[in-house]
């Protein structure tokens, strides 16, 4: 079986090493298997959320897609594209706003925290909370259920949002799927071994704390950047602790065992906090520098990202279009048009191609089905005693006579002349039971 794994990158920076480490290359050597079917979009709608410069935004798009692209996804085996190319994904989303709990949304993490800090500040709880924020589960719920997705990695953190959209999508299926499933439930897929490498402080790796190591900026800026990894004050030819260095945490993530156990032991012998900085770099600049490379031809060529974001955008939508359309029909936002011409040619069909198939029990006895247009059994006759009898009552039957037609619960009878000839088939309601009566009917008129 194919496990579908779609994956969101809000575009409201640049990326960094510590999101290469830990989301980009774990994602993209993922991508490479041969039963997982990857969906990898910039999540552009929910950066409006977070952010309000639009020059920022269209910036991250590009730099974001640029990344991907340069360190090796590969858009033939994944479907690649933005959120807002999708123009049925914010419609999916009014959707399930209609049937998302309010109850549910209240508990959202990111608005409990807004709402909390407001209160020990003294503010209006919902001050400056909008409802983006707000319903940004929703929103994410609709990024997911839109192409039943299998398995949605993320961090811990976002958890609740994959589990909200399991609920919002339950809540769906329950009200409008009468018997059909139209959202798979999702699971949020953790990666425990996934890296969250330290910054230039120690700290997590993140523009909030202004620490960050440029992933595809010149080597001068990268190296730069590593000289200022806080160490602590051991003199060359000192022994340094690889277990307690933020630089040999580094310096693992991108290193092969054998380099890393190499670099652990120098460490243990001496090796000086410059010489080191400067083995990390090297390790960083040889495993980026043709990545990198690449990166600067995307994002002097945007036309081009442009095209492969848009070719995305039109394999996403082969499939949200038409299931869409079924989500549509389900809620009964239904054309008009569309209903009176399937309810014609259904009659037209029918009075075409129902049809009598006559057979003959083990017990000797002679039945007759009739059968719909599309081959569904509209009746099963009673037993007879010869094949005479049973071609009779099938030939009055065709007449055109009025159909002497007596319901019961969850199916109907045909008489003839004061006898049960005929008995459907049990029904899961009335409504299909009387949908049923109706296509006999039609199926019984006589032929024009």
């Amino acid at each position: 079986m194919t496990t579908r794994i779609l994956t969101g990158i809000t575009t409201t920076g640049t990326p960094h090493l510590g999101n290469y480490a830990g989301a980009i290359r774990p994602a993209i050597v993922a991508s490479r298997q041969n039963d997982v079917d990857s969906f990898y979009f910039l999540a552009d709608y929910h950066a409006l959320i977070k952010c309000d410069d639009p020059l920022r935004i269209q910036r991250s798009r590009l730099e974001i897609a640029a990344t991907w692209l340069a360190a090796g996804l590969d858009v033939d085996r994944v479907t690649f594209y933005r959120q807002s190319d999708i123009p049925e994904i914010p419609e999916l989303t009014w959707l399930l706003t209609c049937v998302a709990a309010k109850g549910l949304l209240n508990r959202a993490h990111a608005y409990k925290a807004s709402v909390d800090k407001n209160v020990e500040t003294g503010e209006d709880p919902d001050a400056g909370i909008t409802m983006g924020l707000y319903s940004y589960p929703v929103l994410m719920a609709a990024d997911i259920l839109m192409f039943n997705a299998h398995k949605v990695p993320v961090g811990r953190d976002q958890i609740q949002h994959v589990e909200m959209a399991r609920d919002i999508g339950q809540r769906f299926n329950h009200l409008f799927g009468q018997g059909k499933e139209f959202f798979v439930m999702p699971e949020a897929l953790i990666e425990e071994s996934v890296a969250t490498l330290p910054g230039l402080d120690g700290r997590k790796m993140s523009k909030s704390y202004d620490n960050t190591i440029p992933l595809f900026s010149s080597a001068k800026d990268m190296k730069d950047a590593i000289s200022r990894i806080v160490t602590d004050s051991r003199a060359p030819g000192e022994a340094k602790d690889p277990d307690n260095s933020h630089l040999f945490t580094l310096f693992q993530a991108f290193a092969n065992p054998a380099q890393a156990a190499e670099f652990r032991s120098e460490l243990l012998q001496g090796l000086g906090w410059g010489e080191a900085k400067q083995r990390l770099f090297q390790l960083l600049d040889g495993e980026l520098s043709e990545a990198r490379e690449r990166y600067h031809q995307f994002i002097e060529r945007p036309a081009d990202l442009e095209d492969i974001l848009l070719a995305g955008a039109q394999k996403a939508r082969k499939l949200a279009t038409p299931f869409l359309e079924q989500l549509r029909e389900a809620v009964g936002l239904r054309s008009f048009r569309s209903e009176v011409q399937s309810t014609a040619g259904a009659r037209k069909k029918a009075a075409k191609t129902a049809r009598f198939v006559s057979f003959r029990e083990d017990d000797g006895s002679f039945r007759f089905r009739l059968l719909a247009a599309d081959g569904e059994q509209l009746l099963l006759s009673r037993g007879f005693a010869d094949g005479k009898t049973a071609g009779a009552v099938t030939k009055q039957l065709q007449q055109g006579q009025e159909l002497d037609v007596r319901s019961e619960a969850g199916s109907f009878s045909l008489w003839l002349e004061g006898a049960c000839v005929a008995d459907s088939p049990t029904f899961a309601d009335d409504a299909a039971r009387d949908a049923a009566i109706a296509a006999l009917r039609v199926a019984l008129q006589p032929q024009e």
